[in-house]
């Protein structure tokens, strides 16, 4: 595939690494409002953003009514809280909930309001190595069972802090869940369809990272340096597939995860090594644009590739030895979901997938029936 337009743009500031946190004090403004989650509210970090703002003479008001895969009434009810604030500043910290929470808040406000709402400046601080959430213009947001994926530039946050010391006390089914989270937004921006050379950097590098330090932070928290380079690594994985677009992987995860209510990160996991194999076409010639692209993430990695088929195949054997390293499931059975409840979704699931706005991005177009074959394949 020839590249005949290369665009690549990055609205967010980014600062990274352990203290990073306190870059809260320098921001300028009069209002803010912190939008997080109750638990860490709980375990004090809501009150240190509080206090860091303080500093900076920032009054600062907090919505901590986020719950996972946010939905329409924490929209409607953050709404209410924002019209009310009116805040020069919005500062939402937790995992890829709250950050979609609070991007789906300010542009519910937006749509509503037009140009008599004035965008607070937006700062995103990640407490998961996971969503990229804080780099990009997408926010997952449900609705009457159904994940809605939002894209608007509006929603870019305008700084992220990428602090690790945030995530130095994830669980670790967290870690796993998050961290195959980043491997899927790498693996399928590089081979998206409006790849260029700079996010082919960041989704390269990101893989590199993953593969090298996300077996250390599962193992060990604590590790400082393999902690501060899967939380960047997540970032970089954000700005690539924010560039380039995601694919049918996420698009089979939204659906699958919005109708059994999975962990998204885990379901992405499951259908990994199967979308690979779909999209280099494994069982038939594996010598398309997608199977020279993972032939070459397994050249990145080194491994064998001394033909497309081989380094395709390396690829796929590589996901599969980290998903055994981290003691990831190899099917939806394995999760404890009955087989008459899987199938009897697997069509709705096979429409919404379909009908999901990371497939157009994926680097061949899929039927239903392809998509249908995939879930039966991953149960």
């Amino acid at each position: 595939m020839i590249i005949i337009n290369q665009k690549f743009s990055l609205k967010t500031k980014i600062i990274c690494n352990q203290g990073s946190l306190e870059e809260l004090k320098n921001l300028q403004g009069k209002t803010a409002l912190i939008i997080s989650d109750k638990i860490l509210e709980e375990i004090g970090y809501v009150e240190k953003i509080k206090a860091y703002l303080t500093e900076a003479g920032i009054t600062s008001h907090i919505f901590t009514d986020v719950r996972p895969d946010p939905d329409t009434k924490v929209l409607a009810d953050g709404l209410k809280v924002i019209q009310r604030i009116q805040p020069d500043i919005l500062v939402s910290m937790g995992g890829g909930s709250a950050i979609d929470a609070a991007k789906g808040i300010f542009y519910s406000a937006h749509q509503l309001l037009g140009e008599a709402f004035c965008k607070p400046y937006f700062v995103a601080i990640p407490t998961t190595s996971g969503t990229g959430s804080e780099v990009t213009d997408f926010s997952v947001i449900t609705a009457e069972g159904d994940k809605i994926v939002l894209v608007d530039d509006y929603m870019a946050p305008d700084l992220a802090i990428l602090d690790s010391d945030c995530v130095a006390s994830v669980p670790k089914k967290v870690v796993v869940d998050t961290g195959m989270d980043v491997l899927t937004h790498a693996t399928e921006a590089y081979v998206a369809k409006d790849a260029t050379d700079f996010t082919d950097a960041l989704a390269e590098k990101a893989i590199r990272l993953l593969f090298e330090n996300l077996p250390l932070i599962t193992k060990d928290i604590s590790n400082e340096a393999a902690r501060d380079h899967v939380h960047n690594a997540s970032c970089m994985a954000g700005i690539a597939f924010n560039q380039a677009g995601l694919g049918i992987n996420h698009s089979l995860a939204h659906a699958v995860g919005g109708t059994l209510h999975l962990a998204h990160g885990r379901c992405n996991a499951l259908f990994l090594e199967e979308v690979i194999a779909f999209n280099g076409e494994l069982e038939k010639s594996a010598t398309n644009y997608a199977a020279i692209r993972y032939a070459k993430l397994a050249e990145l990695l080194g491994l064998p590739a001394r033909t497309v088929r081989e380094g395709l195949v390396s690829y796929i054997d590589a996901v599969k030895k980290l998903k055994n390293q981290l003691a990831i499931e190899s099917g939806f059975a394995d999760l404890g979901i009955e087989e008459e409840v899987y199938k009897a979704a697997i069509d709705k699931m096979a429409e919404a997938a379909m009908m999901d706005r990371c497939t157009p991005a994926n680097p061949i177009k899929p039927t239903k029936e392809e998509l249908i074959m995939i879930y039966k394949k991953v149960y």
